[in-house]
């Protein structure tokens, strides 16, 4: 079993290089950035020494638990796609972490981030999820995230469902490729309250095969420039707008001229009451008699 620690890092020959005459504990403690992907390392230890660390790449390893970082108050960049990680809620002393990736893990809700308030860009492609599964959010860490939250990648978890992320109204690029989106107005309602929104990619989803599936976004998302890898003409945008205002005024009018004029029902039960109030008029009084 491979273990990140600091002898791990002392045999390291990238360190011994610029080690530069000093001690090895005067050393760690210049360290911001360590660099140990794809290590076969299946733990994390002792690396309080490294006091200023402010970014860690630990992607494909075999890391199944993130402990021992609670040290690193510094941290703003953790690179573990990748790995074997199921459990997320060890991170909340880094409450520096800008930048987060856990792509290709077996993540299945995401949670225990409430107090990364600086996190901007959060990356979760591809878990490995038994069949049945699907990737779930704690609304507490949505809901902790909504002002900073930046990116968000959710790509092949098999989504169907994404109005629990309406209050992330910060975010500017979405990634939700190959899931199961399928509501289109699920969609509308959620990306309207997304004003910052400029890139988004949902291919490879159901709802993709809708008519006028590309229209709709364009008009709903006013600050979207690429939409599935694909720019949007500004010429384009302005046109689909004008379209949609224009249908909707017409279809205005036509529903209050309908309510303003009689229908042929209603003209007809005019016609027929009058004809009864006549008839009821002409009938000569019977005599008691």
């Amino acid at each position: 079993m491979v273990h990140l620690n600091v002898d791990l890092i002392a045999k390291s020959r990238n360190h011994l290089k610029k080690k530069m005459g000093l001690s090895f504990p005067e050393y760690l403690k210049t360290l911001t950035h360590l660099h140990f992907s794809g290590k076969n390392i299946e733990d994390i230890g002792d690396l309080s020494m490294c006091r200023n660390l402010t970014v860690l790449y630990l992607y494909d390893n075999q890391i199944t638990h993130i402990c021992n970082l609670g040290f690193a108050s510094n941290l703003t960049h953790l690179y573990m796609q990748n790995n074997k990680i199921a459990n997320i809620q060890s991170l909340s002393n880094l409450q520096r972490l800008s930048k987060l990736y856990l792509g290709g893990n077996r993540i299945l809700v995401v949670e225990g981030l409430e107090k990364l308030n600086e996190l901007k860009e959060l990356h979760l492609e591809n878990q490995k999820l038994t069949p049945g599964e699907k990737l779930l959010f704690d609304p507490r860490t949505l809901l902790s995230l909504a002002e900073s939250l930046c990116v968000l990648n959710i790509n092949n978890n098999n989504i169907d469902d994404v109005r629990d992320l309406a209050v992330l109204k910060e975010l500017q690029h979405f990634s939700a490729a190959d899931n199961k989106l399928h509501n289109m107005q699920d969609l509308e309602d959620v990306f309207s309250l997304w004003p910052q929104l400029l890139r988004m990619d949902l291919s490879g989803n159901p709802v993709c095969k809708r008519p006028k599936y590309r229209d709709c976004l364009i008009t709903v998302c006013k600050s979207l420039e690429v939409l599935d890898g694909k720019e949007i003409n500004e010429l384009t945008r302005q046109f689909l707008i004008n379209w949609k205002a224009s249908k909707e005024a017409k279809k205005k009018k036509n529903n209050t001229h309908m309510m303003s004029e009689p229908s042929l029902d209603d003209l007809n039960g005019h016609i027929y009451g009058h004809a009864n109030r006549q008839r009821w008029k002409l009938q000569p009084l019977r005599s008691s008699m």
